[in-house]
């Protein structure tokens, strides 16, 4: 086929061939569905991890937090909501940061690569991550998984609740999406084996019950495309607000850079919209201007095409070439 002349109609063709490990796609515009697809042997029921895209509902769940006064503003201190941590000698780092330094990439911490082992095979991933957390540079950006595992410990102190029965609540309930159950993982191989799977269920836990935030949810791929219409629409769904406009303008405005890469409050920031990201190519992908709304969840594979090129180059074009039918 013609990957210059791509339309609606002959999308799936595209998707099959050149982003092979896509399960599923969901278009929305106007706050409906005018594309959706799955591939293989995957199913609209089916669930798989969504990787780092689970940053971007935890940005979420932050924001519905400071709606309802759990947590005052992004400006707190951390360790605010540790007061038993006890800070190591000389370290006066970790005092000065905030919440918004965890949102925006810009926190501090001591190592060059991420030591996922050590914070995942410790008893208290909170605790292994603040224990990571400052050192002596300053930073402007530094992404990092294990540090956002922070917000999660932040959360269960703000709500008295744990982070899934928090997201029920507040989110996957009022979303009509279906609760994930509680996944431990109990070795190396299980680790390795949810992060490979085509299909699983579950939000990874750690063994103080306390959900990840910087990966480990699994999702549909029309779960992707309500939160990202939730997004579109200012926080509003089915008449009813979950979220302020204040929390999603916020989030989706730059508020910290890597080069030529925007970031907001865990959402990246794109030419066209705003997107969450994971490993894999899964995508949220909004596009206010032209009210469109992508959803893409995709199985595991090293150093995957590039998921914003995906829309930009080809699916925006062929939504507007299928209008014009």
């Amino acid at each position: 086929m013609d990957y210059d002349s791509v339309t609606i109609n002959n999308l799936d063709e595209l998707i099959e061939k050149e982003y092979s490990n896509i399960n599923g796609i969901i278009i929305r515009r106007d706050n409906a569905v005018v594309f959706e697809k799955y591939f293989g042997d995957f199913m609209a029921a089916d669930t798989a991890h969504i990787a780092s895209v689970t940053k971007s509902v935890l940005s979420l769940l932050i924001g519905i937090a400071m709606d309802k006064g759990l947590i005052k503003e992004v400006s707190q201190y951390v360790l605010e909501f540790f007061p038993e941590y006890r800070i190591k000698r000389g370290e006066k780092k970790i005092q000065q940061i905030r919440i918004r330094d965890l949102l925006t990439m810009t926190a501090p911490y001591k190592y060059k690569s991420e030591p996922y082992t050590k914070v995942y095979t410790s008893s208290d991933w909170t605790k292994a991550a603040l224990d990571l957390l400052g050192g002596k540079k300053d930073v402007t950006f530094q992404y990092s998984t294990v540090g956002t595992q922070i917000l999660s410990g932040i959360l269960v102190r703000a709500t008295g609740q744990s982070v899934l029965d928090f997201a029920s609540e507040v989110l996957f309930s009022p979303l009509s999406i279906n609760i994930p159950t509680v996944k431990f993982l109990q070795s190396k191989e299980q680790h390795i084996n949810f992060i490979k799977s085509r299909k699983n269920n579950g939000w990874v836990t750690d063994p103080q019950g306390i959900q990840t935030a910087g990966w480990g949810l699994t999702l549909t791929v029309s779960d992707l495309a309500k939160i990202g219409q939730l997004y579109l629409n200012h926080g509003i769904w089915q008449g009813n607000r979950l979220i302020s406009d204040n929390w999603i303008r916020e989030s989706t405005r730059e508020q910290s850079y890597f080069g030529n890469l925007r970031y907001g409050y865990l959402w990246w920031l794109t030419k066209t919209g705003y997107a969450a990201l994971g490993d894999g190519g899964n995508t949220i992908y909004c596009n206010e201007d032209r009210k469109i709304v992508i959803a893409i969840l995709s199985g595991f594979l090293p150093r995957a095409k590039d998921r914003i090129e995906l829309i930009e180059r080809f699916i925006l074009p062929a939504i507007e070439g299928g209008a014009n039918e």
